[in-house]
């Protein structure tokens, strides 16, 4: 045993003992946490708006905060993006997470001192109880790549600002440094193709033992490997032992991702995001991810067929049930309340309470973690419409994901009144539109992960018959505008122009 998984072996023992310590005081650190908020969200703009040092339990909480999303939290982030202390949380925050929104476009979410080690511990976490587990401490020893979005950070208001990731890279421990890979100034190049190739060049050498990334992101890396050596990448890294993932539903990449490894090998889930991190894959045995109950975060659950209501039931932890779908709330000590993250999830356990993430409130695409939402697609489409006179009668959009580089693309099912005389200049202006809009598919794009849009035209009344089809013309019932599967899409191809 070398130096490193010499030393880690105590170190996850301890933390898995607390990991293990915390799901039995789940309840009570919850509560603690939403005492700790109130007394120091009290001190706020926002605390003195909605009176919180005279909330005194949940109930009280939940007549004083309603919940909101972003376009409802945004007048606080403009008076911190302005440079004013103590709004949302004491003080400033220490960065901003520059992250895509919906009608407000990017979203800027603040990360406290208090709160990055939610960030950064809740990460370590999950590999030191994968240690204590299975025994594999092995891996500490050799390389380990991070997947990420650029460290470089502009400033707003004065605060560092960026993407998540990117924060994330500025805090990775000193011990692990010399372990990390890709190197900065390869993590800092913007251009995806650029920098996979150099991330290539620079680990196709060395011992790689851990590989960390969004899914599609991975499988890119690993097409690239095997382009270059004709191996499988079991082959090329014969101690590569542990994929951690995030951001996306595994499933549909887990069968490729393997076969290009030439193995299964353990894999961490993980589900992080700007507003905080939520939760993580504890056990190789157990299913869901064990929710973060003791790491600053305050978490409430809306049935989610009533989060769009106006007075929605809101749960505390000590009222969920299993296998109900549940609309993610969070408060933080980031100076998030009653925030909607958008996430659905459902529990699995109840002891320790462990969650599976079922989607979004709305339909979404996220097929490549792009996180693009209807009202995007909305707005692409009819800002080209009304810009070429062009009339839309019914869309819907679904992923093609393809197993060559750079071919995959979102394929827009769209029936107009007249077909655009130039269909290629008009895909063009719906494509630019959205890359505007939605910082995610504007990286795909540039990276190359994505191929532009293509555009399929479906025949007058075609939505209809598709609808008659299914038995489903009529009433309340409506074509999905938005999937995450081929299923409307692959019926859509019988009624195309």
């Amino acid at each position: 045993m070398k130096f490193k998984s010499f030393l880690a072996k105590p170190f996850a023992a301890y933390i898995y003992k607390q990991v293990r310590k915390g799901m039995q005081t789940a309840l009570a650190d919850q509560d603690q946490i939403l005492k700790n908020l109130l007394k120091t969200g009290g001190q706020t703009v926002f605390g003195n708006d909605h009176k919180l040092l005279d909330v005194k339990d949940y109930q009280a909480f939940k007549q004083a905060v309603p919940v909101r999303d972003y376009e409802q939290l945004k007048g606080y982030i403009q008076q911190v993006k302005e440079g004013k202390h103590n709004i949302l949380w004491k003080g400033q925050p220490i960065y901003f997470a520059k992250t895509s929104g919906t009608t407000s476009g990017t979203k800027y979410i603040p990360i406290s001192k208090d709160s990055i080690s939610n960030h950064i511990n809740s990460a370590r976490n999950a590999l030191l109880c994968y240690m204590a587990e299975t025994g594999n401490h092995a891996f500490a020893d050799g390389k380990m790549i991070f997947l990420s979005g650029s460290p470089v950070l502009d400033r707003v208001g004065g605060v560092p600002t960026g993407r998540l990731s990117g924060i994330v890279n500025h805090h990775i421990p000193a011990y692990l440094r010399k372990n990390q890979l890709p190197s900065y100034e390869t993590n800092c190049i913007e251009d995806w193709e650029t920098k996979l190739d150099r991330i290539v060049g620079e680990t196709l050498k060395q011992n790689m033992t851990l590989i960390s990334g969004i899914p599609p992101w991975m499988q890119m890396y690993f097409d690239r490997i095997q382009a270059k050596t004709g191996k499988h990448i079991k082959d090329v890294f014969p101690n590569f032992s542990v994929l951690v993932h995030g951001g996306v539903n595994f499933e549909p990449y887990k069968a490729k991702l393997f076969d290009s490894i030439g193995k299964k090998l353990a894999s961490i889930e993980t589900f992080p995001a700007s507003e905080g991190f939520f939760a993580f894959q504890d056990s190789q045995e157990a299913e869901g991810l064990l929710l973060n109950t003791n790491s600053g975060i305050f978490f409430e659950f809306v049935p989610a067929a009533e989060i769009f209501s106006e007075n929605p039931t809101r749960l505390s932890l000590h009222e969920v049930k299993l296998g109900e779908n549940y609309a993610l709330i969070v408060n933080s000590n980031a100076g998030l309340w009653g925030y909607n993250i958008g996430d659905t999830v459902k529990f699995v356990s109840l002891n320790p309470y462990r969650i599976v993430v079922t989607g979004r409130i709305k339909h979404f695409i996220s097929a490549f973690g792009e996180h693009v939402i209807g009202e995007e697609v909305e707005y692409s489409l009819m800002k080209a419409a009304e810009e070429t006179g062009t009339r839309i009668t019914e869309f819907t959009v679904a992923p093609f994901i393809s197993q060559v580089d750079g071919q995959s693309y979102h394929e827009w099912f769209i029936e107009f009144e007249e077909v655009p005389a130039n269909l290629e200049a008009f895909s063009e202006m719906v494509n630019t539109n959205l890359r505007k809009k939605n910082i995610y598919y504007d990286d795909l794009i540039t990276g190359n992960i994505l191929a532009p849009l293509k555009l399929t035209p479906i025949r007058r009344n075609g939505f209809i018959d598709y609808m008659k089809q299914l038995g489903k013309l009529g009433g309340q019932n409506k074509v999905p505008r938005l999937s995450n599967d081929r299923k409307i899409a692959d019926e859509l191809l019988k009624f195309r122009v």
